[in-house]
């Protein structure tokens, strides 16, 4: 289910953008980031209303993390990830910063309803600046040549396509996650460690499929777009929806946790500001960092 789900979903969402100009970045950081992160905010946001909102900072920092270091680093050994000037200058940068907005908001032990309000008006203007980046390169594109139409399939069925294919994606990563942690539970596994790798890595399996057959498949504006804008929505959406709800506690334990997924953004800043790309290389060293973080939770 979420090897043909994802499949499904990238080709889809690929002949979206090339039919109507809208650049594969802009799918990317949209429908496929909000897309794949449907399971972290479906598991977040239940666990706030079934009261185990302390469930909710786990799996979004460990997702995060695994988006980065694990899904970026796989994707990047595929193929050597082309970096657009837009993601190197602001959404990266606003992905690390609200990351330690996070951090800083968490310093009492909990993120409450202000906090929450302020998350998902970051949200909101975010997805203002998505909707000018989007207009801007359609007008870009239009003087330069006319827009690609496919020829093959209309609007509704690209878009059944790309409803099927996220289905697919969320009720196996859902099944995935039970059996996981059903499996965890079983062999005496502590809950945060539960939560900030097996669940963090059940919810972030769309993220996975659809990032590394992205690269597979040469879309690589799609792999990068899809990571940057899961992490965004997380933080933001999931975090700030779930705060409204109820007040989530954030354990000391989670500052450390909120610190390497601020390091994981700086670094793949740095990796990509100076080459416009991950290279295999970088792609090694996020890897290398996620098993490191990987021993530290162990």
């Amino acid at each position: 289910m979420l090897v043909r789900g994802a499949g499904v979903f990238v080709d889809s969402a690929s002949a979206l953008a090339s039919r109507y100009g809208i650049p594969q970045l802009v799918i990317g950081l949209t429908i496929v980031a909000m897309g794949t992160s449907m399971p972290e905010a479906a598991v977040s946001i239940s666990a706030a209303l079934k009261g185990s909102a302390e469930i909710t900072i786990g799996n979004v920092m460990g997702s995060n993390i695994l988006n980065i270091l694990l899904i970026l680093g796989l994707s990047a050994l595929i193929r050597p990830l082309a970096v657009g000037r837009t993601t190197i200058c602001c959404e990266v940068p606003f992905l690390a910063g609200i990351t330690m907005l996070l951090f800083v908001q968490g310093l009492d032990g909990v993120v409450g309803l202000s906090d929450g309000i302020v998350q998902v008006i970051l949200f909101v203007l975010y997805l203002v600046y998505l909707l000018i980046l989007a207009q801007k390169n359609q007008n870009q594109e239009a003087k330069e040549e006319p827009a690609k139409t496919t020829g093959q399939r209309s609007l509704w069925q690209m878009m059944a396509l790309i409803v099927v294919g996220l289905v697919l994606v969320i009720f196996g990563s859902s099944m995935a996650v039970d059996a996981a942690t059903a499996i965890a539970r079983i062999l005496g596994m502590s809950e945060r460690f539960i939560g900030l790798t097996i669940v963090a890595l059940g919810t972030s399996l769309p993220e996975l499929f659809t990032s590394v057959s992205a690269a597979w498949k040469g879309n690589t504006d799609i792999a990068i777009g899809n990571i940057v804008g899961s992490c965004i929505f997380n933080v933001l959406f999931v975090v700030g929806i779930s705060a409204m709800v109820v007040p989530v506690p954030f354990a000391p334990g989670f500052r450390a946790d909120s610190l390497v997924a601020g390091a994981a953004a700086l670094f793949l800043l740095l990796f990509s500001v100076r080459e416009k790309s991950l290279k295999r290389w970088h792609g090694a060293a996020l890897l290398a960092g996620y098993g490191v973080y990987f021993l530290y939770l162990f």
